[in-house]
């Protein structure tokens, strides 16, 4: 086998060397051994887990009813933001469970329900510890080996299974497998790091000519080598170095930028964040980010690395821990993201509350404050006034602006009876807007006052107009309404 041929590691392979117990780990070309504990041990590969799974953890997760923004209170809520078993918090479980999709490419989480079918608990299991076995109908099932070595078999609806990008169907493909061989480079070249400053930052190795003749057998060149070596490691690193009978030492030089050692450790960096999908930025690689740009690909990230993850476990949850005719739609709540960029919530809040879509209360529960009385409607955006107080409002249409009442009511009439044609027509229009919005929401007694400033009369006389419409079903009748009010308004 290929893998026979490949120097895995310079551990010692004696009998009682550690290289026979440690864990396997597939072999690459560089002659390390990669595994995604091993993968670990490289700061880009921790970093880009790290980030992407913390941010994972720390997202809430909303449920909406199906094809709205209404939110549904559910069960499995708790389970997925507060307490998903009885070992962890929700943030360590899905950094976890992310974790095992980023380095795996699959995440198994053991379902417990209780007698009425409820699920009580996420037990996430280890991806090396479950095995998934095809049976020969084309289903499959899960063989888990627990702590005490013991084996047991899962079934599909037993088990919540999120996998990574698959090419079967049923196994997510894992990142770390098929970059072996660019993990396996970036260690080798750490791993060389390591030896070239523990040897002084001085390449390994030299010789020594002896021109005084040679060694008289293999066992005195041998000797002799073993007494240079001890004379010059461990505790007598440094100390001058004696050499009789003529000999000189040459040390073998080497150029470390030869070698590309500090490019090939550059290039890693991006590599891995090419092989993970998030900007290179975000583990540390500022080369090709700029103030022009990194605004830019921080957007980047959410649009490429997060939402697609997100996306992940929406649609796992929805099919796998809920029934079918829930009809319930699962979010992540990426606004948690804008927390630490006050200029960006800043603009978010600001943009929504003046267009109409966001009320300044819904704005202040989203950063934390007791909402406060009065702020519950959204303003609109035309004059910004709330919706309620529109609807008495005449827009001038030229100039969009509310008419004064200079507007409705002129010093000068231009010839005699043009006042009161004016006030006839703004007597039935006011008539006109009460009836619509009476057949729309009704009459009350909330309405007397404004009934008495819209037709100018008491409020008595407004009181027992809507204590008529109260006994009737006059309300359904606009024309009928209309008709009243302008008779209300012309007999004060």
């Amino acid at each position: 086998m290929l893998v026979s041929r490949i120097k895995a590691s310079d551990g010692d392979r004696s009998p009682w060397g550690d290289f026979w117990f440690e864990p396997t780990a597939s072999g690459t070309l560089s002659g390390m051994r990669v595994s995604p504990d091993t993968a670990m041990q490289l700061s880009a590969v921790y970093r880009a887990v790290g980030l992407v799974s913390g941010h994972m953890g720390m997202l809430p997760i909303s449920f909406y009813r199906k094809g709205t923004r209404k939110r549904v209170k559910h069960p499995l809520l708790r389970i997925l933001n507060v307490r998903p078993n009885r070992y962890q918090n929700a943030f360590e479980w899905r950094e976890m469970v992310q974790g095992h999709l980023e380095l795996r490419g699959n995440a198994y989480n053991e379902i417990i329900s209780n007698l009425r079918g409820e699920i009580t608990e996420l037990m996430p299991l280890h991806p090396d510890k479950v095995t998934v076995e095809q049976k020969t109908n084309g289903d499959y099932h899960y063989r888990v080996t627990d702590p005490d070595g013991m084996q047991r078999i899962v079934q599909r609806g037993s088990m919540w299974h999120l996998r990574g990008l698959s090419s079967n169907g049923i196994t997510g493909i894992s990142v770390v497998q098929c970059a072996r061989e660019s993990f396996g480079s970036a260690l080798a070249a750490q791993n060389y790091g390591a030896r070239f400053f523990a040897n002084d930052a001085k390449p390994s190795g030299g010789w020594i000519s002896y021109p005084g003749g040679q060694f008289k057998d293999k066992e005195a060149r041998q000797n002799f080598r073993e007494a240079v070596q001890d004379a010059q490691s461990a505790a007598n690193r440094g100390k001058l170095m004696l050499l009789d009978r003529g000999m000189q030492y040459h040390e073998v030089g080497i150029n470390n930028s030869d070698a590309q050692f500090l490019e090939s450790r550059k290039f890693s960096i991006s590599d891995i964040a090419r092989w993970f999908g998030i900007p290179p930025h975000k583990i540390g690689d500022l080369d090709k980010a700029t103030f022009s740009n990194i605004e830019q690909q921080a957007l980047e990230y959410m649009q490429d690395a997060l939402m697609p993850r997100g996306a992940r476990w929406e649609f796992s949850i929805e099919a796998e821990l809920l029934f079918d005719d829930e009809d319930i739609d699962v979010e992540f709540e990426y606004k948690e993201l804008l927390r630490g960029d006050s200029a960006a919530r800043r603009a978010y809040y600001h943009g929504g509350i003046l267009d109409g879509w966001l009320t300044r209360n819904e704005a202040r529960l989203d950063e934390g404050r007791e909402p406060l009385p009065g702020l519950d409607e959204p303003l609109r955006p035309l004059n910004m006034v709330e919706e309620s107080q529109a609807e008495d409002e005449e827009l001038d249409p030229e100039t969009t602006e509310p008419k004064t009442t200079e507007d409705k009511e002129p010093k000068e009439p231009k010839e005699p009876g043009e006042a009161a044609k004016r006030l006839q027509a703004l007597l039935h229009g006011s008539a006109n807007r009460l009836a619509r919005r009476f057949v729309k929401s009704g009459v009350s007694d909330a309405d007397i006052p404004v009934i008495s400033s819209a037709l100018a009369i008491s409020e008595d006389k407004a009181a027992t107009f809507c204590a008529i419409c109260a006994g009737t079903n006059l309300v359904d009748d606009e024309q009928t309404l209309t008709e009243m009010l302008i008779r209300l308004g012309e007999h004060k």
